[in-house]
């Protein structure tokens, strides 16, 4: 099922390639444009077929070139639009968790690495079933969904066998609130603590804590996933973003590694993980 954001890509991509048929000059093809815009002919391809998310740049330049610079406002426009409604949390969960699990499952499947930062919660790769079930609970509250629950946590625990496949590293990097949240209740919340430290040493995965009390050198926000350096996915209360442009991927990339210049390893990683689950034994 393509989602909001890839039907609204190529409905622009439609909209470039009738900008390029109607060029007051004569009709172009893809090679003379891409002549005309010194790029190769793969990427006007890519645009026109949804195949990749333009840039502001890109859309000026589109619109020069086709001698039609007045329609670069309503081009810019729609691009602007992806950000600001296309992927949004209620029209995707109108059918429930199982299409956007289905996405999500689907990308990680053709993923080797994965880089996370999550600043309030653990990860859905690490997660027992338990503790996944009170995330996706609140979420359901909060949005109204009121089917689905059930599958998205079965879809979280089946997608964590990517962890188990030869050649695959996940490279997490977690707020010490993630770990103290009580999203759940404070023996659900011992479990996961204990599943985190029996991951740590597992070739597949390396896990960062970044302590309280570590300086930090940006604002420790807004959780995020790479994979493989060609798709971000980011989520907001409203959205869930995924962003495939170089330029986007680049910033999440040392958005990361700034974060994890703050991260501790191994076993001080360890020491801050069972700080955290001492204390919840006096609950």
């Amino acid at each position: 099922m393509a989602t909001d954001y890839q039907q609204a890509r190529e409905a622009l991509g439609a909209r470039l390639r009738e900008l390029r048929f109607s060029c007051p000059g004569g009709r172009l093809t893809g090679q003379q444009l891409a002549r005309r815009l010194g790029w190769q002919g793969s990427k006007v391809s890519k645009l026109e077929n949804g195949k990749q998310t333009a840039s502001p740049e890109d859309l000026r330049a589109w619109a020069d070139a086709t001698e039609q610079p007045d329609a670069y406002p309503e081009l810019a426009a729609r691009l602007a639009g992806f950000e600001s409604h296309i992927r949004s949390w209620r029209r995707a969960l109108a059918n429930g968790f199982k299409p956007m699990n289905e996405g999500l499952t689907a990308e990680i499947n053709r993923t080797s690495n994965i880089w996370v930062w999550e600043e309030a919660v653990v990860p859905g790769l690490m997660q027992t079933p338990e503790y996944a079930r009170h995330v996706v609970q609140r979420y359901a509250d909060l949005l109204n969904v009121t089917k689905g629950v059930e599958d998205a946590v079965r879809a979280r625990a089946q997608r964590q066998e990517w962890l188990y496949q030869p050649g695959r590293k996940l490279r997490v990097l977690m707020w010490e609130a993630a770990l103290r949240s009580l999203i759940c209740p404070p023996s659900v919340l011992a479990a996961q603590l204990d599943r985190l430290t029996g991951m740590i040493g597992m070739d597949t995965v390396e896990l960062g804590v970044v302590p309280f009390t570590a300086p930090m050198k940006i604002v420790p926000a807004n959780g995020f996933w790479v994979l493989d350096d060609r798709l971000v996915v980011a989520e907001d209360w409203h959205a869930e973003l995924w962003l495939d442009d170089a330029d986007n991927i680049a910033l999440y990339r040392k958005v990361w590694k700034t974060l994890r210049e703050s991260a501790v390893y191994g076993a001080d990683a360890n020491n801050v993980i069972n700080s955290a689950r001492r204390e919840l034994g006096s609950r």
